[in-house]
């Protein structure tokens, strides 16, 4: 291990208390002041998932934070990854692999075996990095995860380093959550406890000034800053759906309606953040007992448990609702499990995402999929095949369903190691297998104007992510006491 390297954790009061931004805009805080540094999250349940560089599978907020910091995703960024595919049971990926499906019972056990993979990788970035900065998962005060835990506090005893605890006062309550979440912690996690930051304040600071006073008397630890509230702060989310992104703001050009169902267990809907950044694009989340609105295109999206999110579509309406929009013109996009559900079958024999059985699809591409034990992992780079257009596109591929059929023989792109997807004979009906289908300018452009908008204007996602990067860290630069920060991680971090 590198005697110099130090390691820093962010754990939350609560889920979404801002861990994740926290550690992005630390690591772009760091490399700005030449430091290499590595994120680092021991266990993440998400089902938004993205490709390493390696060939593995990590959380999407790893990806993310390994942008922030100027690296490579690789897999020990994120060595273990939860990928819920019902109420009580998850698929296990254990360094970009997955090992097994278990129910909560059964992981509780394996976390023995568990905390050696995150271990070794901890290892592995300390020996190459200046820096770790480690995210925690939902909370250290759930009493009823304590045992065993790899993903807190559990981690921090084990490898001894220190930790700032961050709460979202935006939820209210946020000196009961520090407080709280404090008071919950044995003796010696209590002391690893270094300070507090406080996110997405806004309003007069001086108003929050006696309540920052009282909690640094009451628990003799630094308030290390409070983060304003970064409005329209466009970056990968972790799980959550934020419905509040995802509307455009009127711009007065010719506008696109977009409808996407929030399927039970959807997967890697960051899909859609292009989309819901475009200014001429509506785009609508219809979740269960909603009825879905007319629209110009409807997107089926990606999901970790096929079969069944087809089954609460239909029960849902959906299958009535697309097939009157079909009919009246309207066009239709499916992505990964989405390209699965537009085909005649689906079929599990092994039981990889739940029950082991088949079930009839919706029909519309000549397509049937099976769904085997290797999963296929791959960044993939290529154009699209869409009537005159060749625009670029780029993306990754996370699927353990092979489709065949005759609709692949009229395919959506040509990538750079092989045909994917399908165009459906009278061209108002897509299916791919790439995530990020619209992430590059080019294939965004080309895809609204297949779906009726006439001149789209041009957005650049990347470029979006970059800014919204930068501007997290600026607010990190104005707001944190870098200094203490800085004794953290025995590094000078009060210069640029």
């Amino acid at each position: 291990m590198n005697p110099t390297s130090r390691t820093l954790m962010v754990q939350g009061t609560t889920s979404d208390a801002g861990k994740t931004t926290l550690v992005a805009g630390l690591c772009r805080v760091l490399r700005r002041r030449g430091v290499e540094v590595a994120p680092f999250k021991p266990q993440n349940m998400a089902l938004n998932s993205a490709v390493t560089a390696d060939g593995g599978e990590i959380g999407r907020a790893q990806a993310l934070q390994a942008q922030a910091a100027g690296i490579a995703p690789t897999v020990d960024l994120n060595p273990i990854l939860l990928k819920p595919n019902s109420d009580t049971g998850a698929q296990v990926i254990v360094h970009g692999r997955v090992v097994s499906n278990f129910d909560a019972r059964g992981y509780h056990d394996y976390k023995r075996v568990a905390m050696d993979a995150v271990r070794a990788s901890h290892a592995r970035l300390s020996a190459a990095y200046r820096a770790v900065i480690v995210e925690g998962a939902g909370s250290p005060a759930e009493i009823n995860l304590r045992e065993n835990d790899i993903a807190n506090m559990g981690f921090a005893e084990a490898v001894d380093c220190p930790v700032i605890l961050i709460a979202d006062i935006d939820r209210g309550g946020v000196f009961a959550h520090l407080v709280g979440t404090l008071e919950l912690l044995s003796p010696s996690e209590q002391a690893r406890v270094r300070g507090f930051v406080i996110n997405r304040f806004r309003g007069d600071l001086a108003l929050l000034e006696p309540g920052l006073r009282w909690l640094e008397e009451r628990t003799q630890r630094p308030v290390l800053g409070v983060l304003p509230y970064l409005q329209g702060l466009a970056l990968d989310a972790e799980d959550a759906i934020r419905v509040e992104h995802h509307a455009s703001a009127d711009s007065g050009a010719p506008r696109l309606r977009v409808v996407v169902p929030v399927l039970p267990r959807i997967s890697n809907h960051t899909d859609l953040d292009a989309l819901a950044l475009h200014p001429q694009v509506d785009l609508i989340w219809v979740g269960p007992g909603r009825t879905p609105p007319p629209a110009d295109l409807v997107i089926l999206p990606g999901s970790k448990s096929v079969r069944a999110d087809l089954e609460q579509l239909r029960a849902q309406g959906w299958t009535a609702y697309l097939e009157t929009h079909l009919r009246y013109g309207g066009r239709v996009i499916g992505i990964c499990g989405g390209l699965q559900m537009l085909g005649r079958r689906i079929d599990d024999p092994l039981g990889i995402e739940g029950a082991p059985g088949a079930s009839a699809g919706l029909g519309w591409l000549e397509l049937e999929t099976t769904l085997e034990p290797e999963k296929q992992l791959r960044n993939v780079r290529g154009h699209l095949l869409l009537g005159d257009a060749r625009s670029t596109l780029r993306g990754y591929e996370i699927h353990a369903g092979v489709s065949r059929g005759t609709a692949l023989e009229r395919p959506l792109a040509r990538l750079d190691t092989h045909l994917d997807g399908a165009i459906s004979p009278d061209g108002r009906i897509l299916g791919t297998y790439v995530h990020g289908l619209f992430d590059d300018p080019g294939a965004l452009d080309a895809l609204l104007r297949w779906a009726g908008l006439a001149s789209p204007q041009p957005l650049d996602l990347e470029a979006r992510r970059e800014e919204a990067i930068d501007r997290l860290a600026d607010a990190i630069e104005q707001h944190l006491d870098l200094s203490a920060l800085g004794r953290l991680l025995d590094l000078d971090l009060s210069t640029r």
